[in-house]
């Protein structure tokens, strides 16, 4: 063989290897969904996009409280992931902070269609004409009450303020029937996500496009009037969470709020939190008897507001953008029902279907099953009207000081617990209302 073959036959094989090694590229995905079989099921759907494209995705877990800090890292050492699936406070200061790329962002957008997805998710990351990050899931907080005693009653679900207090004066009972049992624990986060969508629902919030925005008296003092209302129609004691749930759960009580993942346990599918009100524990009695209110308005608010949780995948200014691109095409269309299964009672599908099957992705989440010592589908449990509730409030889903620019500085004010303490005050008949609305602008003033 001559010196000029040889040549030509390494440079053949140094060809053929580079495109091998081309086809194999791989990208590494960060989740905060890292409970095993979670993280299994993340696994499988990345597995399956290789077998698609080539690309091999590395699924690395991380810890959602640690997941700012590690990005952070990262991007100082240039050494970010391709793709990271974050929560919705992330978003906005990722992309400012230039950890985010926009512009790959858009592109998956423009190649799914803007329009198949829930408007709250793409209006809380607007960024730029644009969004910063890909709407991937969420769910929203709900009012869950007893539709047999509201059609008993001849009650109007509690859509509204006025609704909420009618049922009160006509269903609390107790000790039989409570009409509410609302948190009251100041010390707890329930609270805090509660009353922040009691705010929202009448329109008031805490920060504008500046900053801190001083609270509307009269409005507040709705607010105010509302809770408190909701506090006298509950059992005495530091309520959160817990109480919440056993009182529905034992038939005591007419309305509570709470998140979605309370939908597996009402049906009896869940033996550590199992519904009370009759002798079964298995039983899906409770979920027949039960209606929910995702979006809710205040008189001063007739449009009402969802409070929603969302969740996004961001492609990071140092991905291997192409190849990010295509994962979170892919995670969002053919592999979307494998990403909803992870956690269908928390995962409400954000893009609800696709331009030729607008409910394409809204049927097939509603089919995957839920539970943890018995799995069902959710079709099964609930009607239909309940499922299209369920999912229809990520229309409307909002947070304080996303419209603004401001969800930082509103999240500082909810974890300072300013509005637990003070709004307990009001009702315990600490302060009037006047006194506690300039109280909450004294003291929310001062966080930065």
């Amino acid at each position: 063989m001559s010196i000029n073959s040889k040549l030509l036959t390494g440079t053949a094989l140094a060809l053929l290897l580079s495109g091998l090694a081309a086809n194999a590229d791989t990208i590494r995905f960060w989740t905060t969904e890292e409970q095993p079989e979670r993280l299994a099921k993340q696994e499988e759907m990345a597995a399956a996009f290789t077998a698609e494209s080539g690309t091999e995705v590395e699924v690395i877990p991380v810890t959602e409280k640690d997941l700012a800090t590690r990005a952070t890292a990262a991007f100082a050492a240039g050494d970010l992931p391709d793709v990271i699936y974050t929560p919705l406070v992330n978003v906005l200061p990722w992309a400012e902070a230039g950890i985010l790329d926009g512009e790959a962002a858009n592109e998956v957008m423009e190649g799914l269609g803007n329009d198949t997805f829930a408007p709250g998710g793409l209006e809380m990351v607007a960024y730029e004409g644009g969004v910063a990050a890909v709407p991937v899931d969420g769910w929203t907080q709900m009012i869950v009450y007893r539709k047999d005693k509201f059609e008993e009653a001849g009650l109007e679900p509690p859509t509204t303020y006025a609704a909420v207090v009618a049922a009160l004066g006509k269903l609390h009972n107790p000790p039989e029937m409570y009409g509410f049992v609302a948190p009251t624990k100041v010390d707890e986060s329930f609270m805090s996500q509660v009353l922040e969508h009691v705010f929202l629902a009448n329109g008031v919030s805490p920060v504008g496009d500046g900053g801190f925005a001083e609270l509307d008296e009269a409005k507040t003092t709705e607010v105010l009037d509302f809770y408190k209302a909701l506090v006298e129609a509950s059992p005495k004691g530091e309520l959160f969470w817990k109480q919440s749930r056993e009182m529905y759960f034992a038939g005591q009580a007419a309305m509570i709020i709470w998140s979605p993942f309370i939908l597996d346990e009402l049906a009896g599918l869940r033996d550590s939190a199992p519904p009370t009100i009759n002798d079964d524990p298995t039983s899906p009695e409770l979920a027949s008897l039960t209606g929910i209110v995702t979006t809710f308005a205040g008189p001063s608010n007739p449009d009402g507001a969802a409070w929603g949780d969302t969740r996004y995948f961001g492609i990071t200014n140092d991905a291997d953008t192409e190849a990010a691109i295509d994962f979170v095409k892919y995670s969002m269309d053919q592999g979307y029902t494998q990403t909803l299964s992870i956690a269908p009672e928390g995962k409400f599908p954000i893009r609800k279907g696709t331009a030729e099957d607008p409910e394409k992705f809204t049927m097939a989440w509603s089919k995957l099953d839920v539970g943890v010592d018995r799995k069902a589908p959710l079709s099964e449990l609930y009607a239909p009207e309940m499922i299209s509730e369920i999912v229809g409030g990520l229309d409307v889903a909002q947070r304080w000081g996303v419209k603004e620019g401001q969800l930082a500085l509103a999240s500082k004010m909810i974890n300072s617990q300013v509005f637990n303490r003070l709004v307990r005050e009001y009702v315990d008949g600490e302060r009037d209302a006047a006194a506690t609305v300039a109280t909450l602008n004294e003291e929310l003033a001062k966080i930065q």
